[in-house]
């Protein structure tokens, strides 16, 4: 599987947590690289930190790994999420050679440019409602505890990672409806930004969406799908899934037509 990228974008990895899948990571950032890394929020999950940090060699060995992919060269441009809201505060600066910013305007290699941004302000339930968003944050964290559950036993059972919440999430009409609406919201912003597309990260599901001549990219997560976009040397986007066998999950949409990535199986 090809490992040079000319562009890279990561999000949701929620570093200082049980769920986040840091071994399939590092082995991601470790036989990668490319001219540029964006990281789309909520990589230190600090709000969850508040409560019960969970920081492992492996948590502490990524976030060494990407300072030094920016002293040595690449590119790295961090937009804090919710998760990490705190470095919001640090818009402007640049950090170990990272730079932080609220959001970004990338160009690919054929001149197409795309809005990034976390994506939570999508997200009608935070808007609307922290009661419901604290229901929400419970239901979800008793699914990443199944998922990691039902892994550890396909692990000692010699089977590769699967996502368990990938499947839920694509089988329980209302999160589909959720990821519909967010979709649509997200493209929706890319015609007021005048641009051309928009790639953000948020609510752990990876998908291209075209609509209307723009183009949705939702890099994934790194808890339950370990999933990345990637711009390739040629200037092709692609969604790719990266545990013990990495494979391509889709490749951007070369026509007008609404399409969601395939679900990760194994």
């Amino acid at each position: 599987m090809q490992t040079h990228y000319h562009a890279i974008f990561i999000s949701d990895v929620h570093l200082g947590t049980r769920a986040c899948q840091a071994q399939h990571l590092l082995d991601f950032l470790t036989k990668t690289d490319c001219e540029t890394l964006y990281l789309v929020g909520d990589i230190i999950d600090l709000q969850e930190m508040k409560k019960k940090a969970h920081f492992t060699e492996e948590h502490r060995k990524i976030i060494s790994l990407i300072m030094k992919k920016a002293r040595t060269g690449t590119k790295v441009i961090y937009i804090p999420g919710n998760h990490d809201a705190f470095f919001r505060q640090l818009v402007g600066q640049s950090i170990a050679g990272i730079d932080i910013k609220l959001n970004d305007v990338y160009t690919s290699l054929d001149g197409r440019q795309f809005y990034v941004s976390h994506g939570d302000e999508f997200d009608q339930i935070v808007k609307v409602s922290p009661i419901l968003l604290a229901i929400g944050d419970r239901a979800h964290g008793l699914m990443l505890r199944l998922n990691n559950w039902v892994n550890g036993t396909r692990k000692l059972l010699g089977l590769p990672y699967w996502s368990f919440a990938h499947y839920l999430k694509r089988h329980i009409n209302k999160a589909k409806q959720f990821i519909a609406r967010f979709e649509l919201a997200a493209l929706k912003s890319a015609e007021s930004h005048n641009v051309d597309g928009f790639i953000c990260g948020h609510i752990h599901f990876a998908a291209f969406r075209q609509q209307n001549g723009k183009l949705y990219c939702n890099d994934g997560d790194w808890v339950e799908n370990c999933s990345a976009l990637v711009e390739s040397k040629q200037g092709t986007l692609s969604l790719i899934h990266w545990t013990e066998n990495p494979h391509t999950i889709a490749q951007e949409p070369a026509i007008e037509t609404e399409w969601n990535a395939k679900p990760i199986t194994h």
